[in-house]
């Protein structure tokens, strides 16, 4: 007897109370993993009862939000800071949790109408709005900044002064990119799920982007899921243990997806200069912090130490499983060279989301009298940034190579389309 599947009227029930529930458990995700990290961090002694509104703060970022710092030091002096960063921890939580709420009603359908998914989809939609500008206006604070010892010091009590440093948000641009951020994930939630209804008109391109979108999900997860024990087993060995889980609970993808462009050849540039620092692994530091613009490969890492190299082999592993596991969940109709094109276009479009949120940077400054940190420390700068076109590059062509082998290995075992042995290749 086969299965029942939902009609549109009871589908339809599936409406404002599921979707609530499903903007409620990704907040309360986001925010749950947030906290905890920054705690681990040291940040629940912030004065004035700021801790909930910078774990508001993260959650912002997570989701694409823009923070803006500000400074405020008086008529003789000046302070300025900004920072772009997403806590990949904190978004990756967030989509996961978002993305099986909204597959949740949907399950055990072949086909579904447009209207029907949008309607659905609106919903979550106007609830999230609603969320983000509660955020919004919730992530607010100042705190008021230390000018430490020395000739500052003395400056700042002739005069009177004390700094001041805050954050605000960007309402419109947080808006803005908060419901990008909600489209790219139901919409990758539709792709990547076997058991997500599609339209009809869409149910051709299943075939090619389902397999594709599902491996690349799947070698993300991997890189996370190693970085997690890779970090375990530091903090075991090592110590530093809340150092360590805050890095997990706040940053983890962050440095797990720079390491797989790293094995891919990419090559980031950057600089640490001031108090700023990358939290783990301690080589990062040391290869950035210099007085001019650094670049990071696996070239200028294996300097300073060489199981950098590993990378290259991780990534030379998991990307055949990859694409072994999207031919093995193609038709086996499917030519060899066209699961080398999906995997080479599927690869690239992953490298490139890893380059748009995996930039970082940051910087604060404080000056008096024209005169800027007087040996207070107070200064400092931090950036990450790839080299895109040549990253793209490099990701087509070791999707092109990894994608055939992957086809090759899963030619025994595809059971998808038509009978008997698939074409040659």
């Amino acid at each position: 007897m086969s299965p029942r599947t939902p009609s549109a009227p009871e589908v339809a029930r599936h409406g404002w109370p599921q979707a609530l529930a499903a903007v409620l458990a990704a907040l309360i995700a986001m925010w749950g993993v947030a906290a905890l990290g920054l705690l681990a961090a040291g940040a629940g002694g912030l004065p004035d009862g700021a801790f909930p509104r910078v774990v508001t703060a993260a959650v912002v970022m997570a989701v694409g939000g823009t923070i803006e710092l500000s400074g405020n030091a008086g008529a003789l002096a000046e302070s300025a800071a900004g920072v772009t960063v997403m806590p990949l921890s904190v978004t990756l939580a967030g989509a996961l949790v978002l993305a099986a709420g909204f597959l949740r009603p949907l399950r055990h359908r072949a086909v579904a109408g447009a209207p029907e998914l949008a309607g659905w989809a609106a919903r979550i939609a106007v609830l999230w709005v609603l969320a983000l500008l509660g955020m919004a206006f919730a992530a607010r604070q100042t705190f008021a900044v230390s000018l430490g010892s020395g000739a500052l010091s003395d400056l700042g009590d002739m005069f009177g002064l004390s700094p001041q440093v805050g954050f605000t948000t960007d309402v419109p641009l947080t808006v803005l990119f908060g419901v990008l951020w909600l489209a790219g994930v139901l919409v990758l939630a539709l792709l990547v799920s076997p058991a997500a209804p599609l339209p009809g008109r869409l149910l051709r391109f299943q075939e090619s982007v389902r397999p594709a979108a599902y491996a690349m999900v799947a070698l993300l997860l991997a890189f996370v899921a190693v970085g997690v024990v890779i970090a375990l087993v530091v903090a075991a060995t090592r110590g530093h243990a809340a150092e360590t889980i805050a890095v997990i609970l706040l940053g983890l993808p962050n440095l797990a997806w720079l390491a797989l462009t790293l094995g891919l050849g990419v090559t980031w540039t950057g600089r640490v200069q001031g108090p700023f620092g990358l939290p783990m692994p301690h080589v990062l530091d040391e290869v950035l912090r210099t007085k001019d613009v650094s670049t990071l490969n696996l070239h200028t890492l294996a300097h300073y130490d060489g199981r950098v190299w590993w990378l290259l082999v991780v990534d030379a592993v998991l990307l055949p499983a990859s694409a072994f596991a999207m031919a093995a969940r193609s038709p086996a109709r499917i030519r060899a060279w066209r699961h080398a094109l999906h995997m080479a276009v599927a690869l690239a479009l992953t490298v490139l989301m890893i380059c748009l949120v995996g930039r970082i940077s940051a910087h604060y400054g404080l000056s008096l009298l024209g005169v800027g940190d007087l040996g207070g420390g107070l200064s400092g700068e931090l950036f990450l940034k790839p080299r895109t076109w040549s990253a793209l590059g490099l990701a087509l062509l070791w999707g092109l190579v990894t994608g055939f082998l992957g086809a090759l290995l899963a030619r025994p075992v595809r059971r998808r389309g038509e009978a008997g042995k698939a074409d040659d290749a």
